[in-house]
């Protein structure tokens, strides 16, 4: 193993959804790197459903056995007062919050058209709620620090997804709330800049709970979640200051910038609708296609990475 800086010391850093996984890499990084850690996790199954706080206190003991601080926290991120109760304990038990990094996530995989509402309904709260109900309570608290004259360096660092950025079949619910993730951090890295707090997003390319059954054989030797840790410490650090509103893909096989939605090919407009077909045919042509997660994978499978 690598040596490592400790180039979060002194920094307070809640990680959701941080008793496996990917959650769990970012939560040991962090510590490894200097950080007073809160590991929240509700400790439910994949799909969302039961409570276990086992897994949110077994990664807290093992930061304080490896010679760090972190508490346990099961607070439900997609709870307003949950969310609230959360920040508060950063606060209380270590005297200040410097990062909020939302990883909590669930799977409820369907098709549209057998897809219920609650299935929908189940995979937006926890995804998209707890990504802002815990980033409202936490941007309150720096605003708050801002106006008082105290000095703020701080990060949301975000957990968006390829599925969300390029698509996969099955997975509306779970990709429209990642998508949704992406935006949210583009708009709200604009707002508050003004707090000195920077807002991203990590795409991860890492085999958790809810992504090994959905990446080929021939592909997982080439991702671990320690690799998407690697760039959330780095992120949540003093050394990524002035970086923000950016999507970041991070795995063991490529770290890069996902480019949003761009204006491509362009014509002036035209005022009857059957004069549409011949503009648009030919803007179509120019236009780069789509990316895929199937293209994704293919590209990964033929040793070229997620490039």
């Amino acid at each position: 193993m690598a040596h490592r800086e400790r180039i979060c010391e002194g920094r307070v850093c809640i990680v959701t959804g941080a008793g496996r996984g990917i959650g769990r890499a970012h939560a040991l990084m962090l510590a490894e790197l200097g950080a007073d850690v809160v590991v929240n996790d509700l400790g439910s199954s994949i799909d969302g459903t039961g409570t276990d706080g086992g897994p949110a206190q077994a990664v807290a003991d093992e930061i304080v056995s490896r010679g760090g601080r972190a508490v346990a926290n099961t607070d439900d991120i997609g709870s307003w007062d949950g969310a609230e109760r959360l920040i508060a304990q950063a606060v209380d038990a270590f005297g200040h919050l410097d990062v909020l990094l939302n990883n909590a996530g669930i799977l409820r995989d369907r098709s549209l058209v057998n897809m219920s509402e609650e299935e929908w309904d189940a995979v937006v709260r926890v995804h998209l709620k707890g990504t802002f109900a815990p980033s409202h309570h936490a941007a309150a608290y720096w605003r708050e620090q801002h106006r008082a004259g105290v000095a703020v360096d701080a990060r949301i660092i975000n957990t968006t997804s390829v599925s969300g950025l390029y698509g996969n079949p099955g997975q509306a619910n779970y990709g429209a709330a990642k998508a949704g993730i992406a935006a949210f951090t583009v708009i709200t890295a604009q707002e508050l800049e003004r707090y000195s707090v920077t807002v991203n997003a990590i795409a991860p390319g890492g085999l958790t709970r809810m992504t090994e059954t959905h990446v080929p054989d021939e592909v997982k030797a080439q991702f671990d979640p320690d690799w998407v840790a690697v760039v959330g410490g780095w992120l949540a650090s003093p050394l990524s200051a002035g970086v923000t509103g950016q999507v970041i893909e991070a795995s063991g096989v490529v770290f890069a910038v996902a480019e949003g939605w761009r204006r491509g090919p362009a014509a002036d407009p035209v005022d009857d609708p059957s004069a549409c077909d011949p503009l648009f045919r030919k803007l179509l042509a120019a236009a780069s296609p789509p990316m895929t997660m199937a293209r994704v994978l293919e590209r990964a499978s033929e040793g070229g990475g997620l490039r």
